[in-house]
C-alpha cells in the first residue's frame, strides 16, 4: 500500500452518519492508478492487453428493476409516481437494511469517492459513493464530475450510495423481494445498495435522484447525449438503449457534451456525468472509431468483455451477455467539452430503432407530436437480445427512460413543451432501425445514411426542403436529402409488397395507441390528436 495515501484529500465529513468507523481500512479518493491495484489484487479485474481492465460482474450483467425500491415517507410520498418502476417499502425495511449494511462494511475494506453530480455548479449535487468494491470507485471516478484538492476538502455530500455487492439480503426476514436490492430514501438522503456488482445501478441511482429534485428548480432532468457544432448550435438526442444515443453523439465532427444524462436550466444544457458509459457489443473500429479508441486506453473499464489468448477484447463475443459496456472519462473523447455545459438547444432529436420497419428514416414532428412520442418513448427489441424473443416486440418507455423517474411521466413532458416554445427547438424523430420489411426481412438503416440525414437537419439544410405526410402516423419526411438515397426516405415504398407495410403500420399504431392509453386522463386534445390513426 503507498506510504502517501493517508494524504488524500478529503472531506471534513466523515462516515459517521453512516454508521461507520473512519480506520485504516477506509481508503478516501483514491487516484486511478491505486484503484486499478486495488482492483487486480481483489480479484475484482484483469488487465488487457492494451492496459484497461476487465471486470466480470458475475450473476447480473445489467440492472434489477424489480428489486428498486423507493421509501414511503412523507411528506415524498404525494410526489412519487407510484408503480411499476416506483415500487415502495416501508422505512422499517430501508432501517434494517442500513443497520445490517453499515455493520457489513465496518467488517470490510471500503473505497469512499466524493464528487459531484451535474457539471453547472449552480445545480450540481454533492454525492458520496462508499463501496466495498474497488471497481466501484474507479467507475464512479470515470461516470461523475471530478472535484479538485480544494473541492475535496470542501465536500459535505448530499446524498450518498453505500455499495455492499457481496452482501445478500434474506427476503423473508428482512421484506425484500430477493436477495438483492436497490432501496432508495429521499427522507435520509440515502441509496443502499446489495447483492449486485454491476455498477449501472450507482449510475442510474443518482440519475433517479436529480430527476426526482431537479424539476422543483426548474431543471428539466433528461435521459439524452447531447453535442454542439462549432458555432455553439446544440443538439440532444433521446433514445432508449440500442437506438443510437452514444454512437450518434460521438460525432468527430461535433464537440460532445455528454451521452447519456443531463439537465436543462435557464442557462442552457449541462452534463450530469464526467465520463461515458458505451455499448461495445459488436463495437468495432471502422464503424465507432472514438469510442473503440477508449477501449484501448488506461483507465477504461471493460464490463464482462470476453478476452482471448492475449487479452484482446473480443466485442462480438456475447457469450456473458448482450450488455457488453465500457466506461471511461468524459475527455477520453478528443472533441469532448472541456466544461460540460452548453446553450439551449437548437434541435432535439428522438431515436428509436423500429425493427417493424415503419417509420421513416427521418421526420419532423409538431410540438403536439413532439410530446406524444417523448410521452410514448417507443422502440423495438428483437430476437437474440433477450431469451424468449423470437420476434419484434415493441417496448415504450415513457420520457425515453420510465425507469428512473420518481414523478409522472406528464411533468417531465410539460417542461419539454414549455422549453421547445420558449427556445424555439426544432424536434426529429430519427429511425435507425430497419426498412424494406421488418427484423428478419428488411435491413437495417446504415449508419452512414442516419449520421448524413442528422448532418443535414442539425446543419438547417432540411429547413427549407420538400416533405411529404406519411397517413397513419402523421410524419412528415423529407422527400430528398442529398447523399441518401431517395427511396428510403419514403418506408412505404422500400417495401416489396405496400399492403404488407400498411398492415405491419397499423399494427405498430395500435400499439402505440393502447400503450397511450394510461395517459389519456392528463393528455390534452391536441396532444391526443397527435397520435397515429387507428
Amino acid at each position: 500500500m503507498p506510504a502517501d495515501r493517508k494524504q488524500h484529500p478529503k472531506s471534513q465529513i466523515g462516515l459517521d452518519y453512516l454508521g461507520l468507523k473512519d480506520h485504516d481500512q477506509v481508503l478516501w479518493n483514491l487516484t486511478p492508478p491505486e484503484l486499478y491495484e486495488e482492483a487486480i489484487s481483489n480479484g475484482e479485474a484483469t488487465l488487457t492487453n492494451d492496459f484497461a481492465i476487465r471486470v466480470i460482474t458475475g450473476q447480473y450483467t445489467g440492472r434489477s428493476p424489480k428489486d428498486k425500491f423507493i421509501v414511503d415517507e412523507p411528506p415524498h410520498s404525494d410526489d412519487i409516481d407510484w408503480g411499476k418502476f416506483n415500487q415502495s417499502i416501508s422505512r422499517d425495511v430501508f432501517d434494517r437494511m442500513f443497520d445490517k449494511v453499515s455493520r457489513y462494511l465496518n467488517e470490510r475494506k471500503v473505497y469512499v469517492k466524493d464528487l459531484f453530480a451535474g457539471a453547472d455548479p449552480d445545480y450540481r449535487l454533492n454525492v458520496r459513493i462508499v463501496s466495498e468494491a474497488a471497481y466501484h470507485a474507479l467507475f464512479a471516478h470515470n461516470m461523475f464530475v471530478r472535484p479538485d484538492r480544494e473541492e475535496l476538502e470542501q465536500h459535505e455530500p448530499e446524498f450518498t450510495v453505500m455499495a455492499a455487492p457481496h452482501f445478500k439480503a434474506d427476503p423473508e426476514k428482512d421484506g425484500t423481494r430477493t436477495s438483492t436490492f436497490i432501496l432508495c430514501s429521499f427522507e435520509k438522503k440515502m441509496i443502499l445498495i446489495g447483492g449486485t456488482l454491476y455498477s449501472g445501478e450507482v449510475k442510474k441511482g443518482i440519475f433517479s435522484v436529480l430527476n426526482y429534485l431537479l424539476p422543483n428548480q426548474n431543471v428539466m432532468p433528461m435521459h439524452c447525449s447531447a453535442n454542439m457544432d462549432h458555432n455553439n448550435n446544440t443538439a440532444i438526442f433521446f433514445g432508449l438503449s440500442g437506438t443510437g444515443k452514444t454512437t450518434l453523439s460521438s460525432d468527430p465532427d461535433r464537440i460532445l457534451i455528454g451521452d447519456d444524462e443531463h439537465g436543462w436550466s435557464e442557462n442552457g444544457i449541462f452534463n450530469f456525468e464526467g465520463g461515458c458509459y458505451a455499448k461495445t457489443i459488436h463495437l468495432s473500429e471502422e464503424k465507432e472509431p472514438l469510442i473503440y479508441r477508449t477501449t484501448k486506453m488506461p483507465g477504461t473499464i471493460l464490463e464482462n468483455v470476453v478476452l482471448d489468448e492475449q487479452r484482446a477484447p473480443d466485442f462480438d463475443d456475447d457469450s456473458m451477455t448482450q450488455n457488453t459496456r465500457c466506461s471511461y472519462p468524459i475527455d477520453y473523447i478528443p472533441n469532448a467539452s472541456e466544461t460540460g455545459v452548453a446553450p439551449h438547444p437548437k434541435h432535439i432529436v428522438f431515436l428509436t430503432c423500429d425493427a417493424f420497419g415503419v417509420l421513416p428514416p427521418i421526420s419532423q414532428l409538431t410540438p403536439e407530436q413532439a410530446m406524444y412520442h417523448f410521452i410514448s418513448g417507443y422502440t423495438a427489441k428483437v430476437a437474440g437480445t433477450e431469451r424468449g424473443i423470437d420476434e419484434p416486440q415493441a417496448t415504450f418507455s415513457a420520457c425515453f427512460g420510465a425507469p428512473f423517474m420518481p414523478l409522472h411521466p406528464t411533468v417531465y413532458a410539460e417542461m419539454l413543451a414549455d422549453k421547445i416554445r420558449d427556445h424555439n427547438a426544432h424536434v426529429w424523430l430519427v429511425n435507425t432501425g430497419w426498412s424494406g420489411g421488418p427484423y428478419g426481412t428488411g435491413s437495417r438503416i446504415a449508419l452512414r445514411y442516419t449520421r448524413k440525414m442528422l448532418a443535414e437537419a442539425l446543419g438547417g439544410k432540411l429547413n427549407h426542403v420538400e416533405y411529404r405526410k406519411e397517413p397513419i402516423f402523421g410524419l412528415e419526411h423529407p422527400v430528398r436529402i442529398s447523399g441518401v438515397p431517395d427511396d428510403i426516405l419514403d418506408p412505404r415504398s422500400t417495401w416489396d409488397d405496400p399492403a404488407a407495410y400498411d398492415e405491419k403500420a397499423r399494427q405498430l399504431a395500435t400499439m402505440f395507441s393502447d400503450n397511450f392509453e394510461k395517459f389519456k386522463a392528463k393528455a390534452s386534445k391536441n396532444l391526443v390528436k397527435a397520435g397515429p390513426v387507428v
